[in-house]
C-alpha cells in the first residue's frame, strides 16, 4: 500500500458540530459532503466486497477504531461509491452519537428516502417505525449508522430492518468493540489501523499542498511532523490545515515540529472535544484507571502486570466475588482496550495481555483532564519542586531530573509518587498519606528505614546500596500489597538480599519481587493473599512452608549448587502441592564458574494447574518429562541450558495437548522423534543453542497450528531443515508458516520493566 493515502476531509470535524445541534443527521449531509479517499484502498475494497458479494442474507458490517482514525471517512466513501450507489435501491445515513432520541433517529433515516422533510419530526414514533419498515421491505437497502455508542440505540431499530434475502446491508461505525459484537457476533469486525509513516506523510502533504509537491527544504521537517502524529488521520488533517494557512517557511515549520501536540490541540478545539467524547462516555469505575495512564511518559511500553499492581494499590477496583482484584483489573483493562482508548502492544502465546501503550494525543488529553481534576500532576522539567506545589497534589509522576526540597511534608496530600526517569531524591520522605512509592530509577544509599513509618503504603519499588538485610520493621506496614526491592552492586558484591521471616506476617501482601532474595522457611507465619513470589534463592519447599502460601500463582526460584549439594533438603517434589500455581520458573546456577559442573539431576513434581513452566540449568528424568507433558493446562514451556536424560527425545501421543510456545536450549539433544499430532496446539517453536541436534523433524511441519519456527545460533543443518519444512508446507498450500533465523542467540523472556541505574552500572532484571 505504498501508494495509498487517506484524504480525510474536515467533515469528520464538522460532524461534531452537527451532532451537538441535531439528535441525528441524514444521508443528505453524507452525500453532499463527499470526501476523497486516496488511500486505505484495502479497507475500501474489503468493505465493498462484503457489501456486494457473499451472502444474500441481511448482513451487518461493523467498522471499529479510536476517535479520529477515519471510520466515518471510510464509511462515507463506501456510501458514495458509484458501484454501491448503483447496486442498492435505497441508501440511508444517520449519525447516532451519544445524545440521541429514537424519534430523531427514525426521522433522519426516513428523510434520506422521502420528501416529507420537517413533517417527519412531527410524527409519532410508532408511525415512523411503520413507514420505515414499509419503505425498506421491498427494496435492497444500505443503512449506515454512524458513531454508535450504545447497544440500546441498535436495539431500538434492529427489528425495523427486514431481511428479504436480497443482499441488504447495514454499516455500523463505533469506537466500542462490545457494540459491534452485540450488533452481530457472527461476522468479523473491521478494525481501523493507524497510517504508516509513508501514508501519514502523503496525507499531510495533500492537506498542505494539494496536488503540488512539498518543497525540498521542508521535506525533512514534514517527516518529523508526520511521525509525531503517530498515524492518526484526524491529527494529520488538523496540523495540515494549520500549515496550509500559514507561511511555508523553514523556520515556522521547525517551530511547529517542536510543538506538534500543542499545535493540534490548541488550534482546533473540536479535536479535543472529539477525543473527549470517549472519556465522557466512560463509566465512573473506569475513569480513574484511564486517567492514571497519564503517569507514564510518552511512548512508554507499559507492562500489564506492573499496571495492574499499581491500580490495585491505588484502590481503583471494585471487588467482585469470587474474582481477585487482579482479575477485576484485567477486565477493566480489556474494557478500555475494547473502547479503543488503550492499544495492545503484545500478547503472550496464551493470549494474555503482556504490554500496552496509549497514543500520544490520547495521553495529552489524559494529562490535561487529570490536572484539571487535580487527579495527577506530571513533572517533566528540570525544576525544583516546592512544598507548596506538592501539598496541593494527590499524585506526582516525575519524568525529568527533579530536585526535591521536601521541607515540612507531614500535611501534604500526595498519595502516590512515581519516578519514571532519573532523579535526585532526598531520602527524607515524609508524605504521611503516601500509598504508592515507585523509585526504581533512584538509588538510595541505604534501605530508607523512614518508610516503615508510612503506614498507608501499599506499593513500594526501590533500589539501594548498603546492607544486605531488609529490616524486620518492614512488617509494620500492615497495608503493604506489593514489595519490589533490588540491590545495586559495588564491584565484587553479589545481589543477595536477606529477607526477614516477619515479611510473610504482613496481612495484605500480594506480590514479592526480588532479583536474589533469601527467605527463611516460614514457621509461625503464613499469608493466604500472596500471589507472586519471584527472585527467591535456595527456598526449601517443605510441606509446612508451602502450606503457608497456598494461593501462590507465580513462583520464581533459583538454586545455587556445588559438587556436594544434597537436593533432598530443598524438597522440590512438594511443588505439586501448590494447587493454584500457574507460572513456575526454576533456575539452577553453579556456585563457581571456574570449574564447570555437570548439570544437576533434580526430581521435580509439577502442580496440576500450571500454565507456564521455565526450567534452566538442570537435567530431569524422562519420568519428569512425561509428567510435564501430561499437564492439562500447560501453554508455555521453556527449557534453557537444559539436558535431557539422554540424547534422544521421543514425545508420545496425548502429551502437550495445550502447549502453544516451546523454547529449547539443550546441549545434549541429538535426535528428536515426534509426530504431527503430538503438539496439536503449538504456535511457535523456538530453538536456541543445540549444538548436537542434527535437524528439526519434518513432522513438526504437519502441526496445523504452527505459525513460526524461530532459530537462534543453530547449526547449519538445523537451519536447512527448518527452511525445508517451510518449503514443503508452501507446496501443500500452507503459506502461514514462517522461519526466522538469527545468527546470534539472545535471551527470550518476559522482562518486567526497564530499570535505569545511575553511574553506568547495568542491571538486567527478568521475571516470569
Amino acid at each position: 500500500m505504498s501508494e495509498d493515502v487517506v484524504e480525510m476531509d474536515r467533515n469528520d470535524l464538522e460532524d461534531l458540530q452537527q451532532r451537538n445541534s441535531l439528535s441525528a443527521t441524514s444521508s443528505k449531509f453524507a452525500s453532499t459532503n463527499k470526501s476523497a479517499m486516496v488511500g486505505f484502498d484495502d479497507d475500501l475494497l474489503q468493505i465493498k466486497e462484503r457489501l456486494i458479494g457473499q451472502s444474500s442474507m441481511l448482513k451487518i458490517i461493523s467498522i471499529v477504531g479510536m476517535g479520529g482514525i477515519g471510520k466515518t471517512t471510510l464509511a462515507r466513501n463506501v456510501y458514495n461509491d458509484s458501484h454501491i450507489v448503483h447496486y442498492f435501491d435505497i441508501r440511508a445515513w444517520t449519525t447516532v452519537s451519544q445524545e440521541y432520541n429514537v424519534q430523531g433517529l427514525l426521522a433522519s433515516l426516513l428523510n434520506s428516502m422521502t420528501d416529507l422533510g420537517h413533517k417527519l419530526y412531527e410524527m409519532e414514533i410508532e408511525e415512523l417505525k411503520q413507514k420505515l419498515y414499509q419503505k425498506l421491505q421491498c427494496n435492497r437497502y444500505l443503512i449506515v449508522m454512524d458513531d454508535v455508542w450504545e447497544t440500546n440505540a441498535w436495539e431500538e431499530v434492529r427489528r425495523l430492518f427486514p431481511d428479504k434475502n436480497n443482499g441488504s446491508r447495514i454499516i455500523l461505525t463505533t469506537r466500542l468493540s462490545n457494540v459491534a459484537v452485540y450488533a452481530d457476533s457472527s461476522g468479523p469486525i473491521h478494525r481501523m489501523n493507524f497510517l504508516s509513516l509513508e501514508q501519514s506523510l502523503k496525507l499531510l502533504n495533500k492537506e498542505v499542498f494539494g496536488e503540488e509537491c512539498c518543497p525540498s527544504e521542508l521535506e525533512g521537517i514534514g517527516i518529523s511532523i508526520a511521525k509525531q502524529c503517530k498515524g492518526l488521520p484526524l491529527a494529520l488533517v488538523v496540523i495540515g490545515g494549520l500549515l496550509n494557512k500559514s507561511e511555508k517557511t523553514q523556520a515556522y515549520w521547525e517551530y511547529v515540529a517542536e510543538n506538534v501536540k500543542s499545535a493540534v490541540t490548541r488550534n482546533y478545539d473540536d479535536f479535543v472535544e472529539i477525543l473527549s467524547l470517549s472519556y465522557n462516555h466512560l463509566p465512573h469505575h473506569l475513569r480513574a484507571c484511564f486517567l492514571y495512564m497519564g503517569v507514564f511518559p510518552e511512548d512508554y511500553v507499559i507492562h500489564v502486570s506492573y499496571l495492574i499492581r499499581l491500580w490495585v494499590a491505588e484502590g481503583f477496583l471494585k471487588p467482585i466475588i469470587p474474582k481477585s482484584l487482579e482479575e477485576v483489573a484485567k477486565e477493566y483493562l480489556e474494557d478500555l482496550i475494547d473502547r479503543n482508548l488503550i492499544m495492545v502492544r503484545d500478547r503472550t502465546y496464551s493470549g494474555e495481555l503482556k504490554t500496552c501503550s496509549i497514543h500520544d494525543l490520547i495521553r495529552d488529553l489524559i494529562v490535561r483532564k487529570a490536572q484539571e481534576e487535580k487527579f495527577l500532576h506530571v513533572m517533566n522539567q528540570k525544576i525544583e519542586i516546592s512544598p507548596e506545589i506538592i501539598k496541593n497534589q494527590r499524585r506526582l509522576s516525575i519524568h525529568g531530573e527533579i530536585q526535591f526540597d521536601v521541607g515540612d511534608m507531614y500535611d501534604s496530600t500526595v498519595r502516590s509518587l512515581l519516578h519514571l526517569a532519573r532523579s535526585i531524591l532526598s531520602i527524607d520522605i515524609r508524605f504521611q498519606l503516601l500509598r504508592v512509592l515507585d523509585a526504581l530509577n533512584i538509588t538510595f544509599n541505604k534501605f530508607p528505614i523512614e518508610i516503615v513509618q508510612l503506614v498507608n503504603l501499599r506499593y513500594i519499588a526501590l533500589i539501594y546500596t548498603g546492607k544486605r538485610k531488609i529490616p524486620a520493621s518492614i512488617s509494620k506496614l500492615c497495608n503493604l500489597q506489593t514489595l519490589i526491592v533490588f540491590r545495586r552492586l559495588w564491584f565484587g558484591e553479589d545481589r543477595i538480599l536477606y529477607l526477614p521471616s516477619e515479611i510473610l506476617k504482613m496481612p495484605q501482601l500480594r506480590h514479592l519481587l526480588f532479583e536474589q532474595g533469601f527467605l527463611p522457611c516460614p514457621s509461625d507465619a503464613g499469608n493466604g493473599n500472596l500471589q507472586t513470589l519471584t527472585g527467591v534463592i535456595d527456598f526449601r519447599c517443605t510441606e509446612e512452608a508451602l502450606g503457608r502460601i497456598p494461593n501462590l500463582k507465580t513462583l520464581g526460584i533459583s538454586y545455587r549448587y556445588g559438587s556436594r549439594t544434597k537436593w533432598s533438603i530443598y524438597c522440590l517434589e512438594n511443588l505439586v502441592n501448590l494447587h493454584q500455581l500457574e507460572t513456575l520458573k526454576c533456575r539452577f546456577v553453579p556456585k563457581s564458574w571456574i570449574r564447570q559442573l555437570v548439570r544437576p539431576a533434580v526430581d521435580l513434581a509439577f502442580p496440576p494447574n500450571l500454565k507456564k513452566l521455565t526450567l534452566s540449568g538442570c537435567r530431569i528424568s524422562w519420568k519428569n518429562m512425561w509428567t510435564c507433558g501430561s499437564l492439562p493446562n500447560l501453554e508455555v514451556l521453556k527449557l534453557k541450558y537444559f539436558d535431557f536424560e539422554d540424547s534422544v527425545w521421543k514425545t508420545n501421543e496425548g502429551e502437550f495437548r495445550k502447549l502453544k510456545f516451546l523454547h529449547i536450549v539443550c546441549y545434549n539433544l541429538e535426535f528428536w522423534e515426534v509426530e504431527g499430532t503430538h503438539f496439536p496446539s503449538l504456535q511457535c517453536l523456538s530453538l536456541g543453542y543445540c549444538p548436537r541436534l542434527k535437524c528439526i523433524p519434518s513432522e513438526i511441519g504437519e502441526i496445523p497450528t504452527l505459525q513460526l519456527i524461530a532459530l537462534f545460533g543453530c547449526e547449519k543443518s538445523v537451519v536447512t531443515s527448518a527452511y525445508s519444512i517451510q518449503e514443503e508446507q508452501q507446496e501443500l498450500g500452507n503459506d502461514g508458516l514462517q522461519v526466522h533465523n538469527h545468527k546470534y542467540f539472545y535471551k527470550i523472556g518476559n522482562s518486567f520493566r526497564e530499570v535505569r541505574v545511575p553511574l553506568g552500572i547495568k542491571l538486567s532484571i527478568t521475571f516470569i
